[in-house]
C-alpha cells in the first residue's frame, strides 16, 4: 500500500491553498514519466492508466518525441504565424495525408479545434450551401463531452458543466446518441453540420449501434450538412485503428484532432479537412498566436511518423482485446458491466461498492491511477505502450480495489 510522505501532503495543500479547485485531483504528486508509468516525489511507481485523457497515447518521454522536441526547443519555439517556419509545412502536409484530406488548421487545446469547426461550419454554411445569416444550426449528441468553453458548454447536458454560466450561445439542437431517427428529424433546411464523439469518452466510453456512423455519414451527405468528428480523444490509435471512424469504414468531413497530437510534450491540435470547407477562411478571420508554432509542428510531425508505422494502432488492437478478456472475468464481482475499443475502457461499478472515485483512490494505494466519471464509471486508458505483464498488474489491483 502507497501512503503519501509528509512531503506529498504539504504539496498537496499548496496546491489546493492557491490553486483553482476546477479540478479534483487524485492525492499523489507526480514528477516524472516513464512509458507507461509515473512517478511521485516519494519514488512511488504507478501504471498510468489515464493517459492525460489520451494525450499520452506514445508513452511518457517517448525517445523519439524527446529528441525532436530537445532538438526543436534549441532552434525555434514560436515565431507565431506573422511568418512561415520551416517545421510547419512538413506537419500540415503529413497530417492531411495521414487524414486523406487537403488543408490543416492548427490550434492549440481540443476545445479550440472544436470551437474553430463550429465558427468553419457556420462560415460554410453561409457562403457556400447558402443558409441565411445568422440562421445557422448544428445537431449535437446527447451525453456529448467537447470542452468546456461558453459555446461549447452551451449544448453540454452535464450540469457541474453549465450551472451559472449562462447566457449560452443559441443554434443548436441535441438528439440522442446512437438515434439516427432523431437525427433525421432533427435535419433543417438550415443545418449545417452534425457534430459527434465516435466514441463518447467522458460519457464513461459509450460506444453506438453497429451502423451508426454509416447512418450519420449517409444522412449528412444527403441533406449537404458537414460530418464533424471529434476524435480528439478517440483518434490516433487509442481505438486500435488510426482514427475510431476507421472501425466502420467512415471518413468525415472534418476531423478535429488534439491532445496526442503533441506526442504528451505541448498542446497541439488541429481541424482537418477539404479546401471547400477550410478554404472560406481568410486572413485574420480566425487565428491563434501558438497554433502552428514551430516547435508544436515539429512534435506533430514526429507523431504522424510514429502513427504511419501502423505499431501503436496493432498494439492497441491486440492488448484491447485482452484487456476486454481480462475485464469481463470482473463483471458479476463488483463490475456491472464493461465498454472498450482498444486500449480504452469503461469500467461499470457495482453502486453497492459505492461511488468509483473510491475504486480510484483505492487503486491509487496499490499503484495505479485511474480517473472515474459519472459517479459509477472508471475510465481505463493505459499509455499504447504498455505490457501485457503491465496490464496483468493493473487488473489484479483493480480486483483489490474491488474486494477492499
Amino acid at each position: 500500500m502507497i501512503v503519501p510522505s509528509a512531503e506529498q501532503r504539504r504539496a498537496i495543500q499548496q496546491i489546493d491553498t492557491y490553486g483553482s479547485h476546477n479540478y479534483h485531483p487524485l492525492p499523489v504528486v507526480v514528477e516524472r514519466g516513464e512509458g507507461a508509468w509515473l512517478v511521485d516525489i516519494d519514488q512511488n511507481r504507478y501504471l498510468d492508466f489515464l493517459s492525460a485523457y489520451s494525450a499520452v497515447n506514445f508513452g511518457h518521454a517517448h525517445p523519439t518525441l524527446v529528441k525532436v522536441a530537445t532538438e526543436q526547443l534549441g532552434k525555434l519555439a514560436i515565431t507565431s504565424r506573422a511568418v512561415y517556419s520551416n517545421t510547419y509545412g512538413p506537419f500540415i502536409q503529413s497530417l492531411a495525408d495521414l487524414c486523406g484530406k487537403e488543408m490543416v488548421l492548427p490550434m492549440n487545446t481540443g476545445v479550440e479545434a472544436v470551437e474553430s469547426s463550429l465558427k468553419l461550419a457556420r462560415k460554410w454554411g453561409y457562403e457556400v450551401k447558402g443558409v441565411p445569416e445568422d440562421q445557422a444550426h448544428i445537431i449535437v449528441m446527447e451525453g456529448n463531452f467537447h470542452g468546456r468553453t461558453i459555446s461549447v458548454i452551451s449544448f453540454s447536458d452535464d450540469d457541474v458543466a453549465t450551472t451559472s454560466y449562462g447566457p449560452f450561445t443559441p443554434g443548436f439542437t441535441k438528439v440522442p446518441f446512437g438515434d439516427l431517427v432523431a437525427m433525421e428529424a432533427a435535419i433543417t433546411d438550415h443545418t449545417v453540420a452534425v457534430l459527434v464523439e465516435p466514441i463518447q469518452g467522458e460519457a464513461g466510453i459509450i460506444t453506438p449501434p453497429a451502423g451508426y456512423l454509416v447512418g450519420v455519414r449517409e444522412l449528412t451527405q444527403r441533406y449537404d450538412v458537414l460530418m464533424i468528428a471529434d476524435e480528439i480523444q478517440s483518434g490516433l490509435a487509442r481505438c486500435g485503428a488510426t482514427f475510431a471512424c476507421d472501425l466502420e469504414g467512415v471518413v468525415p468531413d472534418l476531423y478535429l484532432l488534439g491532445k496526442a497530437l503533441g506526442g504528451g510534450i505541448l498542446p497541439v491540435s488541429a481541424v482537418v479537412g477539404n479546401a471547400d470547407i477550410l478554404g472560406v477562411l481568410r486572413p485574420g478571420q480566425h487565428g491563434s498566436t501558438f497554433g502552428g508554432n514551430p516547435l508544436g509542428a515539429a512534435v506533430g510531425t514526429a507523431v504522424v511518423e510514429l502513427l504511419n508505422t501502423g505499431e501503436f494502432q496493432q498494439r492497441s488492437r491486440e492488448l484491447g482485446a485482452y484487456l476486454r478478456t481480462r475485464l469481463d472475468e470482473l463483471i458479476g464481482q463488483g463490475v456491472t458491466a464493461v465498454r472498450n475499443s482498444g486500449l480504452w475502457a469503461g469500467v461499470d461499478i457495482d453502486p453497492s461498492l459505492g461511488p468509483a472515485r473510491g475504486i480510484c483512490e483505492r487503486l491509487l494505494q496499490r499503484g495505479v491511477i485511474a480517473k472515474d466519471t459519472h459517479g459509477s464509471t472508471i475510465r481505463l486508458a493505459p499509455t499504447l505502450v504498455i505490457t501485457e505483464q503491465e496490464l496483468d498488474q493493473a487488473l489484479e489491483a483493480l480486483v483489490e480495489a474491488l474486494d477492499a
